[in-house]
């Protein structure tokens, strides 16, 4: 027989055993609408066309417990649109993620394509660089063809000290004092001098050539230092 949704219209076929002489309460499976058959209510016509109305499986006694049809969410419809949307469309899924994972790989080429960049502008990056065993130049000016040797003038004893201090960055650089020192064996400081490289600044890629000399080294000197005159550590 066919049975009708009083509230919104929708039809069902079902078996008429199922609703007894007295009749007995069902809920509609589309709107969740519970009503009460009539005692010995008499079938509807059969449809020509079974395609217009739902299946016999959704509508069931009503037990006191929601009923829905199968296939639905069962904390009801809104539950089961917020599901959909969280997860869409598998290509919308796919190509998001692929989406994240070339941001992410551009973001980690940038960071050490231009980590000498970062770290000048932000000199603490360089522990970052340092833990991913990159060490970068916060300073911009690199030294290069350092080379010393020991000379005799007037009899004296003298240690001279040679080389080049380049502008590895893309911008122009102030040149600051470069500062020596010589450490015994043990590292320990026996003598220190600054000097100048004789020109202020130094242009991108740009570098300068520089000497000094000390008359008279520490005899126990066993290892040499240039640093710039202003940095730390």
């Amino acid at each position: 027989m066919i049975l009708t949704c009083s509230n919104c219209a929708t039809r069902y076929q079902t078996d008429t055993a199922l609703l007894g002489d007295a009749g007995r309460k069902v809920r509609c499976a589309k709107c969740g609408h519970v009503w009460q058959t009539a005692p010995g209510a008499q079938p509807e016509p059969e449809p020509e066309l079974a395609s217009r109305y739902e299946p016999a499986v959704a509508v069931a006694p009503f037990s006191g417990r929601p009923i829905h049809a199968p296939g639905t969410d069962s904390r009801g419809p809104a539950n089961a649109e917020r599901q959909n949307s969280l997860f869409g469309d598998p290509l919308t899924v796919i190509a998001g993620w692929t989406g994240l994972a070339v941001l992410l790989l551009a973001i980690g080429f940038s960071l050490m394509r231009f980590r000498q960049e970062i770290a000048i502008l932000w000199p603490p990056s360089a522990l970052f660089y340092k833990a991913l065993g990159q060490d970068v130049n916060t300073r911009g000016l690199q030294f290069v063809n350092v080379n010393y040797r020991n000379e005799t003038e007037d009899g004296q004893a003298v240690l001279a000290v040679t080389g080049k201090l380049v502008n590895i960055t893309s911008h122009e650089l102030p040149v600051p004092a470069i500062r020596v020192t010589l450490t015994d064996g043990d590292r320990q400081v026996l003598y220190n001098w600054s000097f100048s490289a004789n020109v202020p600044t130094l242009k991108p890629g740009e570098a300068v050539s520089f000497v000094t000399r000390l008359t008279s080294p520490p005899s126990g000197a066993r290892h040499l230092q240039l640093r710039l005159a202003d940095s730390r550590g």
